[in-house]
């Protein structure tokens, strides 16, 4: 069982690494520096690790590892930096993008050589902006394989929860393979036998466990690094915050001073550190003064990231004369949420991923009961588009027929159509017998609603979306239903009543904005000089992708690789690794 005291530690102690954050890049950064053979020291203010990876479905995008080139053999470095190029552009180094792709295959494979990590990847997983060229439809995206959570023993209980209403059937986790069969068994006896399965194995592990041990998507990815960091004996501290990072007298970073409330009072140490401190705790998201001057207007409860991520860890930075990257047209990324309270007082954050606004028989409208966007397009675009249009949509309206909802569900709602009654008592769901009684219970025009349907309805028949291109993409009739019987699988009409409407506003999910860093994460001063001992990576770093989403697993994959340039960088500094090792 990993001890989490602050106190097990002796005061002075030295390490070779100390990284601050313990979600998906701070969990890679702390792996890659234990398996160069240093002395590391995981920090994580929060009682949990897994960050909001853990809330993901633990997509990462690293072009061209063995598991993707087995799908996609004809990948090539040129092919994926071109897509880059396009798709970004000068808003980042791209030196930065050349060194994420250069080092991205050998970060997966040293992680499955060495570790629990493991990896699949889908035959059909296409990048988001896949009408630019170079873009691919397999084979960059890598997925954690499940894992089994009672591996773990006690330790299971500092893996973050998946998000509550992600789940089914008091906690379940579930991954788009499960969806498949979970829709499909009462077609199909394959898939009976499949949700039975699983079904038997989470009553167990209820009762033995307290939640569900069968573990995928992010969790998989958390559980599994922290595994294999257990096996490797790295120390791991919880509810522990950076108070001080020490420097000397040439400006360099030599140590930190960390602090963990319990019971007792206040544990304080300070710890020196030879190589370096990787930074990797989340971003400014929560940041109160930072996130009022960078996200003006989006409410802190929209976002859907896990806590812990305040840019406190950034501040001390900047006051090591660290910097924030500039110039970018958004600082976060972005997705549609809907937002409800949970019986607890707490509010729930559902993203808008995928399952709903791109299937046929969902329309998105305005104040003014008018389409604004594509709905089939990414949940980042689609987020800008909600706050970048002429006229803003937040909130905006999710609107669908009584079919749609049945067939596919709508945000939190189950598909099915059935346990309707909550939702629409607390008016998370609005219903409407008619289109102008639901636009009267959502406060649009109901003119403009009914003249939006009907025009809407007419393109759904010719399959042509004449006002937004909907379903013209790889990309976007991927989100589509490719069971649909019409021409479009994107496009359905909506014609069935009853009619309903979920309300979306514009969550953050991450930081696009970050500490300004070279191609081995070193954290970058004025003049572009490193700060020695200093390093960023995952959403503490500026974002290699700047304002763009051009692909599934756009934060993981860089956190992964700039996690492991920061490490062995480090490792470096601190003669763990001889100077010339690349």
């Amino acid at each position: 069982m990993i001890d989490t005291r602050l106190s097990s530690h002796a005061e002075g102690a030295a390490f070779d690494v100390v990284v601050i954050g313990a979600g998906g890049a701070g969990l890679s950064a702390a792996l890659f520096a234990s398996l160069a053979g240093a002395r590391v020291l995981l920090v994580e203010r929060t009682g949990y690790v897994g960050g909001t990876t853990a809330f993901s479905a633990g997509t990462t995008w690293v072009p061209l590892s063995a598991p993707g080139l087995a799908v996609a053999p004809g990948d090539t470095a040129d092919t994926v930096l071109g897509f880059l190029d396009h798709a970004v552009g000068e808003r980042s180094p791209r030196a930065l993008r050349e060194a994420f792709v250069a080092h991205g295959a050998q970060a997966v494979a040293e992680l499955e050589r060495h570790t629990a990590m493991r990896y699949q990847v889908r035959r059909f997983h296409p990048d988001y902006l896949s009408e630019l060229e170079g873009s691919a439809t397999a084979g960059r995206a890598i997925e954690p394989v499940p894992f089994d959570g009672r591996l773990l023993g006690d330790d299971l209980r500092l893996v973050r929860p998946p998000i509550p209403e992600f789940t089914v059937l008091g906690g379940m986790m579930v991954d788009r393979d499960d969806i498949g069969h979970l829709l499909g068994f009462t077609r199909s006896l394959t898939s009976l036998r499949y949700v039975l399965r699983i079904l038997a194995r989470h009553a167990g592990d209820r009762l033995r466990h307290g939640r569900g041990t069968r573990l995928v998507m992010g969790n998989a990815l958390v559980a599994r690094m922290l595994y294999s960091l257990r096996e490797r004996g790295v120390p791991l501290v919880t509810h522990t915050d950076l108070r001080a990072l020490r420097r000397d007298a040439s400006g360099a970073i030599t140590g930190v001073l960390l602090a963990q409330d319990g019971d007792g009072g206040t544990t304080e140490r300070a710890f020196s550190v030879h190589g370096g401190v990787v930074l990797a705790s989340g971003g400014f998201n929560r940041h109160p003064a930072r996130r009022a001057e960078l996200l003006p207007g989006i409410d802190a409860h929209w976002c859907p990231g896990a806590p812990g991520h305040t840019g406190s860890a950034q501040d001390l930075a900047l006051a090591a004369g660290a910097r924030l990257g500039q110039g970018h047209r958004t600082h976060a990324f972005w997705a549609p949420v809907s937002t409800r309270m949970r019986a607890d007082g707490s509010t729930a954050v559902f993203p808008h991923f995928a399952m709903d606004r791109g299937k046929p028989g969902m329309l998105a409208v305005d104040a003014h009961g008018q389409r604004f966007v594509n709905e089939s397009t990414s949940y980042h675009l689609f987020g800008r588009a909600m706050q970048d249009a002429a006229r803003p949509a937040v909130p905006a309206w999710l609107v669908c027929d009584a079919a749609a909802l049945r067939r596919y569900g709508l945000g939190m709602v189950r598909p099915g159509g059935r346990g309707l009654a909550p939702y629409l008592a607390d008016g998370y769901l609005q219903q409407g017998d008619t289109l102008a009684a639901l636009a009267g219970r959502i406060g649009v025009p109901a003119a403009a609603l009914e003249a939006t349907v009907q025009s809407f309805n007419a393109m759904a028949r010719a399959g042509d979306d004449a006002g937004f291109a909907r379903g013209t993409t790889v990309y976007q009739r991927a989100n589509g239903d490719a069971g649909w019987p019409g021409p479009n699988p994107c496009l359905g009409e909506l014609t069935q009543a009853p009619f309903y409407a979920v309300r979306l506003v514009p969550g953050d999910i991450g930081a696009t904005t970050g500490l300004v860093t070279d191609a081995n994460a070193r954290v970058l001063g004025d003049g572009d000089q490193a700060i020695a001992g200093l390093y960023a990576c995952g959403n503490d770093m500026n974002s290699i992708m700047a304002d763009t989403y051009p692909a599934p697993g756009i934060t993981l994959g860089p956190g992964l690789v700039f996690a492991r340039q920061a490490a062995r960088d480090a490792c470096r500094r601190a003669g763990v690794l001889p100077k010339e090792t690349v």
